[in-house]
């Protein structure tokens, strides 16, 4: 009859791949059938408990080390118990010969050259570790998971006011020049440069570059939550800024689980600054075209890697028929007042790409519902053919009436910096649309509201397609023929200039060989070695043992000291 036999270390602290080595090893001994070795943490009491492992009695704390063995006897189960300490004295007979201090101040002594700072504990205390690495102005490969938003975002805004990167936290891949963090595949050196919050994506993407005979410069991981509403792609952001100012880098890669509507508008701004050929891919989000700028938009991680090589080779060639504006001619918002459905829905998905949510009276995945048709707000496209607007007159197609007295009340509006049209000739259409909307438009642009109108049409269309575009650009609109020429024109006048500062990180932090400090999975740190970085392991253990009040009473005493020492007057001597 099988027996189960437990035993609890008090404030025993291994990292997760030694507890599995152990396991496994518990697992290769005659008789026993199924072993765990887990930190006794509520989880993974939990764990034990669906595996039938968890006998009752057991009184562990969450920073105890708890074994236990299912065995085929009492005896088996008991003499499985007793190998413990022998396998883990084989463990630390080989990895005794290297010098491993027991702090990370101990570590940055001994490794002063180091500019990297590993970090994969539990996520309880992976936040102040972070800030523990932050301080001596080390960037941080955040591993660990189970750190909250809220620190993210403190730790987050910390590194950047300090011109410093936090990969992660939950970040399982980065390669600095050459050396890869976590799980990083082998990958040649090249001329493009990743930046992902998603880990898996970054490796899939680097080993289809490699597999097309190119290379990876930098791949900086962002940890997964990044994009997300609070955090803001701060770490994104840093990274683009970082390849467009690496002269190694010359095509850019963004991969990204689906990101935050308005944070993804954010980002891809910073993507056009950059100047560099950059292939956008949010995974599962839909492409608003297939390029614009410098940005190319894929579906699947083989196709960015494929386009990302295509623009390496072969370059980006940028498309004259999308037209260019220096600069920011006027703060503010747009109103597209538009009679073709299908057209507003077009210039709603292309737009909400690039300035955030639009808001609109249209079903279109990710606009928002504006309440109000008769109300704009914000960013705001209008289709004024909708049944709210045709009862009782003629579709604006046909008549003008409607949409004059629209481009009246937006354009008298302090916030409003564009109005966006479109006018479709043809059969059955006004048979002079720019006969009226001409002097509207000079009148608006008069008030310092500019007009984009889109002209769908042709040469042999009864209202002379080429007087009409004449007669609307000398009323001073700026005419395209397709949507998203109307969206490169919006996005060109009210998105962020073009103009780009110097990073705040310094970009030899990509260029110095690494060396790095590691705390936490020991594999990471074999991993460093075996590529050449230089590294050094902290022997890290829990403070006081993992025992969580002991460790509320030493921060509340670290932060009265701290105080104690602001307070003190400065001694002159």
């Amino acid at each position: 009859m099988s027996s189960i036999e437990h035993e609890i270390r008090r404030g025993a602290y291994y990292d997760s791949v030694v507890l599995m080595q152990l396991q496994r090893s518990l697992l290769e001994l005659e008789g026993v059938e199924d072993a765990g070795v887990v930190m006794a943490t509520a989880a993974n009491l939990e764990l034990l408990d669906d595996s039938g492992l968890l006998v009752g009695g057991l009184e562990p704390r969450p920073e105890d080390l708890l074994i236990v063995v299912k065995a085929g006897s009492e005896t088996m189960a008991a003499h499985a118990i007793g190998q413990i300490d022998s396998i883990l004295n084989r463990r630390r007979s080989a990895a005794a010969s290297a010098y491993r201090p027991r702090s990370l101040d101990s570590a940055v002594k001994d490794l002063p050259e180091a500019a990297w700072v590993l970090i994969s504990i539990p996520g309880r205390y992976a936040a102040s570790v972070t800030r523990q690495a932050l301080s001596h102005n080390k960037h941080v490969f955040l591993y660990s998971d189970n750190v909250s938003l809220e620190e993210e975002i403190e730790l987050k805004t910390q590194a950047r006011e300090r011109g410093l990167l936090v990969m992660g936290p939950d970040c399982g891949t980065a390669i600095i020049n050459g050396i890869g963090f976590g799980f990083a595949n082998h990958v040649r050196r090249g001329a493009i440069g990743l930046v992902g919050a998603s880990g898996t994506g970054l490796q899939a993407i680097s080993s289809s570059i490699h597999g097309l005979g190119q290379g990876i410069s930098h791949a900086i991981g962002t940890g997964g939550r990044d994009l997300k509403h609070g955090v803001n792609a701060i770490t994104a952001r840093q990274g683009l800024e970082l390849l467009a100012h690496d002269p190694d880098t010359k095509v850019i890669v963004v991969v990204s689980k689906p990101p935050d509507p308005a944070v993804a508008a954010s980002l891809l701004t910073t993507a056009r600054q950059t100047g560099k050929p950059t292939v956008i891919n949010f995974i599962g989000y839909a492409p608003p075209v297939s390029e614009f700028e410098n940005l190319i938009f894929a579906n699947t991680l083989l196709e960015t890697a494929g386009k990302a090589v295509q623009a390496l080779v072969g370059g980006v060639k940028p498309d004259p028929n999308q037209p260019h504006v220096q600069g920011q001619v006027k703060p503010g918002f747009l109103r597209g007042l538009f009679s073709g459905g299908t057209l507003a829905i077009e210039a709603v998905r292309g737009l909400q790409a690039f300035l955030g949510p639009i808001h609109t009276n249209l079903s279109v995945p990710g606009g928002l519902v504006l309440e109000d048709p008769l109300v704009s707000k914000g960013h705001t496209i209008l289709d004024l053919g909708e049944d709210i607007f045709t009862v009782g007159r003629l579709h604006p197609m046909i008549d003008n009436d409607l949409r004059l007295r629209r481009m009246e009340q937006e354009s008298s509006a302090e916030e409003v910096a564009l109005i966006l049209l479109d006018v479709v000739l043809g059969e059955g259409s006004h048979p002079d649309p720019a006969s009226e909307l001409g002097p509207a438009i000079e009148h608006i642009r008069q008030r310092g509201v500019e007009v984009g109108v889109l002209l769908i049409g042709t040469d042999e269309d009864p209202q002379d397609m080429v007087a009409q575009r004449s007669r609307l650009e000398s009323a001073g609109a700026k005419v395209v023929t397709d949507t998203i020429s109307l969206v490169a024109y919006a996005v060109a006048l009210l998105g962020d200039s073009t103009e780009q500062d110097q990073p705040a990180i310094s970009t030899t932090a990509l260029a110095a060989p690494v060396a790095a400090i590691n705390i936490g999975l020991e594999s990471f740190y074999d991993s460093l070695l075996s590529q050449g970085a230089a590294s050094i392991q902290v022997d890290w253990r829990p403070p006081a043992g993992g025992n969580e009040r002991l460790i509320g009473i030493l921060s509340r005493i670290k932060s009265s000291q701290q105080a104690g020492d602001q307070d003190e007057p400065v001694k002159k001597g």
